[in-house]
């Protein structure tokens, strides 16, 4: 490899690091439920700064404005560069004053909104099987798509639970969504061309993936870990 090259991939791979560091902030914030222009002025910093820092992959920013955007946001500096990428959620230690808190159905639908992969959980003649999927919530229920002959496709005509979590290992807190409800096919042609044009991702494991499966929400709970004092 010339002298050239490795430089040509050296800046590559420091523009998607750096990219990778806005899409965490934006990420994170918008699971807060914050504005970008009230994250910027808690951080003391200017709303098209974090514009920048959010939508260019080419910005490095400095430690100082990594220190004060993870302490609005609640998260560490490792874990907006991504150092704890590799590290299994849940091995931190309990915080000293936990409190456990039920969300409301309006909160946990908010939450429920702001995620892309969930656990559902169907039967099957072995047992139970959990797996995760990609999701969207359109018209207030939980939809994906999958392949026909698959588990998750299995789901269809069945009741099922999905769920969906965030654990934050540095503040020892998280939360968790339920949902349990009947899982449907979803064949009419409009109605697929309508979630086909309104999904929020498409299935990470690619393939063939050309059913779309619709829970009808029966009940929503949640609950969520708040540390209330030192």
């Amino acid at each position: 490899m010339s002298e050239q090259t490795r430089s040509n991939a050296g800046s590559a791979g420091a523009r998607t690091a750096r990219g990778d560091i806005g899409r965490r902030i934006q990420r994170r914030r918008e699971e807060l439920g914050l504005t970008r222009k009230g994250t910027a002025v808690r951080a003391g910093t200017a709303p098209g700064y974090l514009q920048y820092l959010e939508e260019n992959p080419a910005a490095a920013p400095g430690i100082g404005i990594l220190i004060r955007l993870a302490d609005v946001l609640h998260t560490t500096v490792a874990a907006l560069c991504g150092g704890d990428a590799d590290l299994p959620p849940g091995t931190g230690r309990a915080a000293y004053h936990p409190e456990l808190v039920e969300l409301s159905p309006e909160e946990c639908r908010a939450r429920l909104a702001t995620h892309g992969v969930g656990r559902l959980a169907i039967p099957t003649p072995m047992g139970p099987v959990i797996m995760p999927v990609n999701y969207s919530v359109i018209d207030g229920a939980v939809v994906y798509c999958t392949a026909h002959g698959t588990e998750p496709a299995a789901a269809a005509g069945t009741e099922v639970g999905f769920e969906i979590d965030r654990i934050d290992d540095a503040l020892s807190q998280g939360w968790s969504v339920l949902v349990r409800g009947h899982a449907r096919a979803v064949t009419d042609p409009d109605d697929v061309r309508r979630l086909q044009e309104r999904a929020y991702t498409a299935p990470w494991a690619g393939g063939e993936s050309d059913m779309w499966v619709r829970i009808e929400t029966v009940s929503i709970s949640g609950r969520e870990i708040a540390v209330r004092g030192s």
